[in-house]
Parts: C-alpha cells; sequence; structure tokens
C-alpha cells in the first residue's frame, strides 16, 4: 500500500485493497482487523440485479450499510424495505437480515463492521479478483468454504431449503 499519510493513520488508495469474488459479488478489502487494531472492518462491496447475501446473523458484530448505487431490497424481522444511493442501514448484531439488488444496475455499498474481523471471512470465502476476469457462479467448493469457515465468525447463514431461491 503506498500512501502519504502521517504515521499511525491508515489511508487505502481508490484503486487498493484485496479484491474477491464470492459468487458474481466482488468485496474490496479497504480496512482489516489488523490495519485497524481490531476496530473495524469495511469493504466496498458491487451486487449485480438479482443478487445479495441470504438471510444471516453476525452474532460479534454490528454492520453498517451506506448505499452509494442501485436498488436494494432489505430484510429483517419479516419485512422488507427499499435503500439507495446515500441512504445508511444499521443492523445491530444479533439481527437476521438479508439485501437484494432489486435495479437493472450494479448495487455498490460500503460496509462496516464492528469490532473488526469480518474481512477475514471474505477472504477465506472469495477467490482472488483478476482484472478483466468475469465472476463465475458460487461454485460448489466456494459455498463449502463459506459455511465452514461461517461457525469460526460468528456467523449464521439460514440457507433456503434446496429448490427455493435465497
Amino acid at each position: 500500500m503506498t500512501s502519504n499519510a502521517p504515521k499511525g493513520l491508515l489511508h487505502v488508495p481508490a484503486d487498493e485493497g484485496e479484491s474477491v469474488w464470492i459468487g458474481a459479488d466482488i468485496y474490496t478489502l479497504k480496512a482489516t482487523k489488523e490495519n485497524t487494531g481490531g476496530s473495524l472492518s469495511l469493504m466496498e462491496v458491487s451486487v449485480p440485479p438479482g443478487d445479495g447475501p441470504p438471510p444471516h446473523i453476525h452474532a460479534h458484530e454490528d454492520e453498517g450499510i451506506y448505499v452509494l448505487a442501485g436498488d436494494l431490497e432489505f430484510f429483517s424481522g419479516g419485512q422488507t424495505f427499499q435503500a439507495g444511493p446515500g441512504d445508511f442501514v444499521f443492523v445491530p448484531r444479533g439481527t437476521v437480515h438479508s439485501l437484494r439488488n432489486i435495479g437493472v444496475h450494479p448495487g455498490k455499498t460500503l460496509t462496516m463492521y464492528t469490532p473488526g474481523g469480518m474481512d477475514r471471512y471474505f477472504a477465506g470465502v472469495g477467490d482472488k479478483a483478476e482484472p478483466g476476469v468475469p465472476p463465475q457462479p458460487m461454485s460448489e467448493e466456494q459455498l463449502h468454504r463459506a459455511m465452514t469457515l461461517a461457525p469460526q465468525h460468528g456467523l449464521e447463514v439460514q440457507l433456503p431449503p434446496p429448490g427455493e431461491p435465497a
């Protein structure tokens, strides 16, 4: 990481940060547990139309989602609501939630977890994103990594029964 930031500050330039594909979603890790002393994890996330994570619960982290672009539908507590550019959604730890891009353009968010650590989950599940290489649908191997690593990160994923959409 190249930066002119004073000692003790973290500066991650726009074109830097580890990027991984999880299915068709791309996660770029901007702040990690390691480079923030455990304070937070921050990711730039791009979600294609129709995609988004299944319902899940974070046992140890609060999650903040700032929508940069797109039309996202959030689900929590049996209710749905829409959020668009400039909207912020706070999800306290222990709250079941999911989101889905209901628009025709990619959705983009800044997603923060406090305390830090969820960045290691995404880095462990994802496949390294290479410039010019398109994403692939989530493979069985990637799904296996996601489900295996989830309990280690206090994450409970609520997958739908076979044959039902996520």
